[in-house]
């Protein structure tokens, strides 16, 4: 199966899936390191998949390749992600975190940021995680272990999967796709207040996303 991996830095995408639409965001930070470092480890993460280093893993086959393969899921999501969805007993340390720095260079970005898109995504400005590894290795000190690595949309992943190669970690698998991709079912034990696809949407684009819901359901009806 081969997959053919974009890199974007922050963009806004209009998907249709299961007659679903919504709009959900790629990255959240400052845009030139940002799209350098994803530009690098994404494409890596695409020559490991395509040379069959990396598994990559369709959300409808989840949770079987976790039962009979022996995958464990870690999430690699922020925080504010997780907490509106999350598979019930997987692993979470998040590639991205909050960044909290308060120089005026910083807050300058953060402001452009709002904007620009935290005003419409609901997304935090990010960083990347500096103890991701490290937290990775105190979660999981076996480098053997099966890992399916996923977040929203199947991107940040990528980058993910690619670091955690680089650490010694040779039995990765790849949500493709993300939980943005998955049905209803195709994780049977799944926690929290949103459904899992939907989890990566906030600010004013999580209430266009409910009007085109009722939007659907009217529809329907009528």
């Amino acid at each position: 199966m081969a997959f053919q991996l974009k890199h974007h830095h922050t963009s806004t995408t209009t998907t249709t899936s299961n007659h679903r639409k919504h709009l959900h965001p790629t990255f959240t930070a400052s845009p030139q390191p940002r799209l350098r470092v994803h530009a690098v480890l994404g494409g890596r993460a695409q020559e490991l998949i395509q040379s069959g280093a990396v598994t990559p893993i369709l959300p409808k086959d989840a949770a079987s390749a976790m039962e009979s393969q022996g995958y464990t899921l870690l999430d690699i999501r922020p925080e504010w992600e997780r907490e509106k969805a999350r598979v019930s007993g997987s692993l979470h340390v998040p590639l991205f975190v909050e960044d909290k720095d308060t120089s005026p260079i910083t807050l300058l970005k953060k402001w452009v940021h709002f904007g620009y898109i935290g005003l419409w995504t609901g997304q935090y400005f990010t960083m990347i995680n500096p103890r991701f590894l490290q937290q990775v290795d105190e979660m999981v000190p076996d480098k053997d272990s099966k890992l399916l690595v996923a977040c929203g949309e199947g991107l940040r992943s990528t980058m993910a999967v690619a670091k955690l190669h680089q650490g010694g970690y040779k039995n990765l698998g790849w949500l493709a796709g993300g939980f943005n991709r998955a049905a209803d079912d195709d994780f049977p034990r799944v926690e929290g207040s949103e459904k899992l696809q939907y989890a990566t949407i906030g600010g004013a684009s999580y209430y266009f996303l409910k009007l085109l819901i009722i939007l659907q359901a009217v529809g329907k009806e009528t």
